[in-house]
């Protein structure tokens, strides 16, 4: 069906040769009107004139169903239609009920070339006219009975096969619709990973290749620990942006909490981390969430803050909506942890936090700047649980 493009214009010279070939194929009915004008004891000017009409009958069949397809206007094709119509009517009255059969081609033209909403009356309507037609000529009821069916079920057919084409059609359309948005869907997760793991790998990285310049002179020993620690900085970076690639990467809050506190340290901020990092009730998708909040916000304070000290918090509460989990990053800063508008790394964060069922709040206090990232729990803690949490 899809190689013959029944509702569909040939775009290739392949499909024009098969379509061509399908409609062809079907002239083979027209034996009969054949028949009439070589046997049918017809005058010469009446078999000159039927031959014409019978060629352009045909012509103009072949052109409507070989040129008909999507974007077409309605109403051309309804004046084509009735153009055929009438030809085949005006045939019939002329020559005779050997000539009824056009109309099994009017209505399979209409099936193959009308929106199903129409199909569903024209090809009826084209049957009551060859029955009308029919029961005003000598032996038409005999021919009647042999055409009237194959007329319908020609028509049905034909417009059923143009109605599975269309929705194939927009199948693969919508298929690649959604393979778009999957690949876009991709691209952002991408862009937001390799920011994320980045953008703290490459502050770190920076602030311990300053502290080196330092300590170079006068601290040869030191300075030789921060290349040693820049060199484990880069691996790990190197192994992270490989699983962020590949789609298997689930930061751990308590991995972290660990890189907090380097990196903290590193710029000279005083840093306030749990003690227990994860909270009950925390499955996979929370903690990589807040793990990936902690990650930004942490880069965000050693990069625009200029902090004195970094507070971090990591809670259960039991909300109206049910339990969640909550990360709270807050400084000292001047410059307040994050710049006026959100960048990239926070829209990335709100975008993931949203993903996995949650929110983000960020904000100035008094004395810094302050970000609260919140997930649902997939468990709620017991009493024993919270009441055993500094």
């Amino acid at each position: 069906m899809s190689t013959v493009g029944i509702g569909q214009r040939p775009n290739t010279p392949r499909r024009r040769v098969m379509k061509s070939l399908w409609i062809g194929v079907w002239l083979f009915y027209l034996g009969a009107p054949v028949s009439d004008l070589l046997h049918g004891g017809h005058s010469t000017g009446a078999r000159v004139l039927g031959w014409l009409g019978l060629t352009v009958f045909v012509a103009w069949y072949a052109a409507l169903v070989f040129r008909t397809g999507r974007g077409d206007t309605t109403r051309l094709v309804i004046a084509s239609l009735a153009v055929l119509a009438a030809q085949s009517t005006v045939l019939v009255l002329s020559l005779g009920r050997e000539w009824l059969v056009l109309f099994v081609y009017v209505a399979s033209s209409a099936g193959a070339t009308l929106p199903l909403r129409m199909s569903r009356w024209a090809i009826p309507a084209t049957a009551a006219l060859m029955t009308a037609i029919a029961l005003t000529l000598p032996g038409g009821h005999s021919s009647l009975a042999d055409i009237l069916v194959p007329a319908l079920l020609s028509g049905a057919a034909l417009a059923g096969v143009r109605q599975l084409v269309r929705t194939t059609i927009e199948l693969r359309e919508a298929r690649a619709t959604v393979a778009q948005l999957a690949a876009n869907e991709e691209r952002l997760r991408l862009a937001r990973d390799l920011h994320d793991l980045l953008g703290h790998s490459l502050s770190l990285i920076t602030l311990k290749s300053e502290l080196a310049g330092r300590m170079l002179p006068a601290h040869p020993e030191k300075a030789a620990q921060q290349v040693a620690d820049i060199e484990q900085v880069s691996r790990q970076a190197l192994v992270d942006v490989r699983e962020a690639v590949s789609g298997y990467r689930r930061p751990r809050l308590a991995g972290e909490l660990a890189g907090a506190q380097v990196a903290l340290t590193a710029a000279g901020i005083t840093a306030a981390l749990p003690a227990d990092p994860v909270p009950t009730g925390a499955d996979e998708e929370a903690e990589a969430a807040l793990a990936w909040a902690l990650r930004e916000a942490v880069t965000n304070v050693v990069r625009h803050s200029g902090a004195r000290r970094c507070t971090v918090e990591v809670l259960d509460r039991q909300t109206l909506a049910g339990p969640v989990l909550e990360l709270s990053v807050e400084d000292d800063g001047s410059g307040g942890g994050s710049p006026a508008t959100p960048g990239n790394g926070l829209t990335g964060l709100a975008e993931r936090l949203e993903k996995a069922g949650g929110s983000l709040e960020t904000g100035r206090t008094k004395h810094g700047f302050r970000l609260v990232a919140r997930v649902p729990a997939s468990t709620a803690p017991t009493p024993a649980d919270v009441g055993s949490r500094p």
